[in-house]
Formats: C-alpha cells, structure tokens, sequence
C-alpha cells in the first residue's frame, strides 16, 4: 500500500524566528494599533493569510480583502488605518511594502549548505580553492580555476578552466562557466544559466561558414546577478561586461562585446545583440528586444516588448516597435485604434459611390 501524501498547506516562513506586534512596530518604526503581543511566524498575502502570518496593505484595490484578512498583523498606510478589517494588530507605517523588506529575511528559509568538496565532486588538481568554499555533489572544477573564500559551487555546475571566482559567489545547480570568465564578489548564477560561450559570430566563405574565433573576456563585476537559464557570451575582439549591482532575470540573453554599466535592471526574456552599450542604472522591460552597436543612455529605461533600433538618450523612457520616446509611442498606438473608426465610414462611402 502506498503512503498516503500530506497537501496540508506549507507554512509561510520557516518558524523558528517568531516575533511580536510590539517588536515589528518597534523594527519598522510604525505606530501599533491593537495587540502589542499577538506573534506571527510567517508572511503571506491578505486573501490567504493566518493568524500566525504577517501581511500588509498599501493600495485600495486590496481593500476588500484587508476587510475578511486572517492575518495576525497588518503593516498599513495611514491612508488605510481605519479601514474595516479585523488583524489582531495593524501597523501603520508610510510605505508598508518598504518596511516588509527587512522582515521577509526573519522568515526566510535558508537553503541547507553542506560543507567542504563533496566526494562526487570533481576538482582538478591545479584549481584554487579558497576557504570554506563549498561544492555540491556532481559539479566540476577545471584546471587553473580560482575560487574566492566563502563561495558555493552547486549540484553539476562547471566552473571552466582557468576561470577567477570572487569570494562568496554562488553558483545554483547547473550553472555553467565557459573557461577564462571572470567572476567578482558575492556574484549569483541560477540554475540553468550559461556565462562565457562564444557568441553567435560566423564569416561566410567559399568552403561554407567559419566560426570566428572569441579571444575577449566575459567579466561580472560585484554583486552580479544572472538569472536562470539565461546566456552571457563571451567577446569576439573585445570583452563583455556586466557593471556592479546589475541584476539580470531569467531566459536573457546578452550577446559579444556587450557592455552593461552598473545597477542595471534587465527583465525576463531581454535580448541585446553583439556590441550595445548600456549605460548606468538602465532599466529594461521583458521581452525588449536591443539591436546591435546601439547606445543606450545612463538611466534610460525601455519599455517592455520595445524593440530598439537606434540609439536612447540618457534618462529618457522610450517603448513601443520600432521603440520611440514613450509619449510619442503612445500617441501612434492610440492613432493606430482610432485608425479601424476612421476607414469603416470610407467604405460606406465608397460603397455607395460604386452604387450609384
């Protein structure tokens, strides 16, 4: 006889770090109102959210459901504090999301760390490891490769020849370092994510097409995040670079001799061609498509499904395809809709024009 499976629901935070009323407000700064001693384990949203759970309300839309909230505690706008609801406590505080923040890592569930190499690990020989670095079980670590202090290499990742890992870089199950990539500290890699491939970079000849050979870097300086299964190619003749604090999603693609500046923001499914640069703080929309040897601008931001084909100033919002400054974008589509009322009254006229 099979087992039967518990699909009792899974607690919104791990349990172990419980905390009162009296203290959130105290953490948050906020003003209590009701129960200083009600404690929460545990965060979820409104509309599912139980006594033992912390949740927050800071837009009206959530309203109805802040009225029929289990939730033990409510961090709330003051725009909000007297609406109908009955938390044990509600906190009141300028921007509930904001001071959510620093609470989410009390009732974060830390993923379990082992220690050391594991024994199905594969290090080469001539590789450098720094103290306690972890490596999971079936990952592999190529000859000449450094890795910095305190970093974690997860299940079957490949850390290529020759590759520089800053300290506390962590690499999840399945990343893949080509050789000679250049990784700065604290550096995160999701599973399934691919950095320092040769790009897509081929001459067609009289023999068939040849393959160009990519003698540039790939370099993540700090604090660098990839998402999962997302690509960064290496340079052909020159580097790709991501600057510090960028932060890339899932299924990106970066392409050869691209540069990133710093504190970049680059959603979901974002693919930019070989050579654009990027400047500091840009944000990009998912789903953007960028062409190749543009230029965007230092806090740029493009919005998302934009396909950008020439260059973006600095600090301007463009969108739309082919991607236009925002206002304008807006203008065409809007002209585009009105487009449909337009033609249908010319062909009654045409019609009985042809009638006639």
């Amino acid at each position: 006889m099979t087992a039967a499976v518990s699909l009792a629901p899974v607690d919104g935070g791990d349990g172990h770090r419980p905390i009162t009323a009296a203290d959130v407000a105290e953490q948050t700064g906020g003003r209590l109102i009701g129960d200083p001693t009600v404690v929460v384990r545990g965060v979820a949203p409104l509309d599912r959210a139980q006594s033992h759970e912390i949740s927050f309300l800071a837009h009206a839309r959530y309203a109805a459901w802040f009225a029929q909230t289990r939730a033990g505690i409510v961090l709330v706008s003051p725009a909000f504090e007297q609406s109908p609801g009955s938390p044990g406590a509600r906190i009141v505080v300028e921007k509930p999301m904001d001071a959510m923040l620093p609470l989410l890592a009390r009732f974060h569930r830390a993923e379990p760390r082992g220690a050391g190499v594991h024994p199905n690990a594969v290090v080469s020989a001539s590789a450098t490891i720094g103290d306690g670095v972890t490596i999971d079980a079936g990952a592999v670590v190529q000859d000449g490769a450094v890795i910095g202090a305190g970093s974690w290499i997860g299940a079957n990742s490949v850390v290529g020849a020759g590759c520089v890992l800053g300290r506390n870089v962590r690499l999840h199950a399945g990343a893949i370092l080509y050789p000679y990539v250049e990784l700065g500290d604290r550096v995160m890699l999701h599973a399934g994510s691919s950095v320092g491939r040769e790009g897509f970079g081929f001459v067609p000849s009289a023999l068939g097409v040849t393959r160009i050979p990519h003698v540039g870097r790939c370099v993540l300086e700090h604090d660098v995040e990839i998402g999962a299964n997302s690509c960064v190619d290496r340079g052909s003749i020159d580097d790709t670079i991501i600057g510090a604090g960028t932060k890339i999603d899932t299924l990106c693609h970066v392409a050869h001799n691209v540069r990133i500046g710093r504190f970049c923001f680059l959603a979901s499914q974002v693919g930019i061609a070989g050579s654009a640069r990027i400047g500091d703080g840009v944000q990009i929309g998912g789903q953007a498509g960028l062409g190749g040897h543009i230029t965007v601008g230092a806090k740029a931001t493009i919005g998302g499904q934009a396909g950008v084909f020439g260059d973006v100033p600095a600090g301007e919002m463009w969108s739309g395809y082919p991607a236009r400054p925002h206002k304008e974008s807006l203008r065409a589509t809007a002209a585009l809709f009105k487009l449909a009322r337009l033609i249908k009254p010319i062909e009654q006229f045409l019609s009985r024009s042809g009638d006639s």
